[in-house]
């Protein structure tokens, strides 16, 4: 039997205001007349953060248009625009929530590989390393930063680009970045990651590796969003971590139902990553009883509300869209289910559940 020889990201520095410290990080990174890109996301834009951003010579801030989940198109755009304007760059260093570290993996990428970001969806397509890359997330949850994925929504599906030169070789992990998310945001952020954790332990691939991580971070979310009578710069140094090991505890074994229901909704309607999960989870007694149970007293204690009824009035072409990008997502049911899963999650029944959303 092999086992997988897990490719992680090379260097981490956490603590608050360890922003301070990119310039040094990033120094002996830089090639001689080529830029550092910064992707940040456009909520920053003429917020203090970007003063911070150690700009140097000819590198630039692109603020990132993350309205909507990063989309192969515009990885392509991107890259190609960099390509043309400077040759190659130096490094690409993302800030922002899960969709700027998504970015900013596939972007780097894309500067070393032909063709488009599209080529690339799906498990260890990449050839070659892409360019130096930094993940700084502002958001708490997605495992983004530690994830060797990078998920984009491409012309056919909604799959992220798995591979083993995807991770960051350097990630910044300062909560201070966290403090001012919007309340909403941060619950539905920090739901992906108690999810991940509940898909991962509940899950067949399950190893202690995997549980090891994820049963922090399930304490820790558990924490958070339950035990606290209110938020604090503890909460914001606890979910940092808890997204962390979250991340931890997917990339050696894999999420479950919630995700694989969520991809496909989100490749139709344009659902957040995020908040798609937890109308989806909302759903899922019969798969993760006691972690829907804990779920939504979650959502009751944070005041926040969960979408309902997102699916009504969808056309038959249109479920079968969603079941088509779902069913492609067979690692995940794998785990969820086991390997006989076509079995036990028929076409028929998926479509009853995206009726219930």
């Amino acid at each position: 039997m092999g086992f997988r020889n897990l490719k992680m990201v090379d260097r981490v520095v956490y603590g608050r205001g360890c922003l301070d410290q990119l310039d040094e990080i990033i120094r002996p990174h830089r090639k001689s007349g080529l830029p550092m890109i910064f992707l940040v996301d456009h909520f920053f834009e003429q917020k203090p953060l970007t003063s911070r951003i150690p700009i140097s010579g000819n590198d630039k801030i692109i603020f990132a248009d993350v309205s909507s989940e990063p989309k192969t198109s515009y990885v392509d755009d991107i890259s190609a625009g960099l390509k043309k304007e400077f040759g190659s760059v130096s490094g690409i260093i993302g800030i922002g929530g899960g969709s700027v570290m998504d970015l900013a993996k596939a972007v780097s990428l894309m500067m070393n590989n032909p063709g488009s970001s599209a080529d690339y969806q799906g498990w260890d397509l990449v050839q070659n390393p892409g360019v130096y890359k930094v993940g700084i997330p502002t958001l708490s949850g997605t495992g983004a930063e530690v994830s060797r994925t990078c998920v984009l929504t491409g012309p056919t599906k909604k799959l992220g680009m798995n591979s083993d030169f995807t991770p960051f070789d350097q990630i910044v992990l300062d909560p201070e970045l966290t403090s001012n998310a919007p309340v909403n945001q941060r619950f539905y952020t920090g739901m992906d990651c108690y999810i991940h954790c509940v898909e991962s332990l509940k899950g067949t691939f399950l190893n202690e590796f995997s549980k090891s991580h994820g049963e922090k971070a399930l304490l820790l979310c558990e924490e958070v969003f339950l035990n606290k009578s209110e938020w604090n710069d503890e909460s914001d140094d606890q979910l940092m971590m808890a997204s962390y090991a979250g991340g931890m505890s997917i990339a050696y074994s894999q999420v479950g139902v919630a995700h694989a229901v969520s991809y496909g909704l989100s490749y139709l309607l344009g659902t957040r990553h995020g908040i798609g999960n937890c109308i989806v989870m909302n759903q899922l007694e019969e798969y993760y009883p006691e972690g829907v149970e804990v779920f939504r007293k979650m959502v009751e204690k944070n005041g926040v509300d969960i979408p309902q009824g997102i699916t009504k009035g969808l056309s038959d072409v249109q479920f079968d869209t969603m079941i088509d990008v779902s069913m492609g997502m067979s690692p995940l049911w794998e785990n969820a289910l086991g390997k006989d899963w076509e079995r036990i999650m028929t076409r028929k029944k998926l479509r009853t559940l995206f009726e219930r959303l």
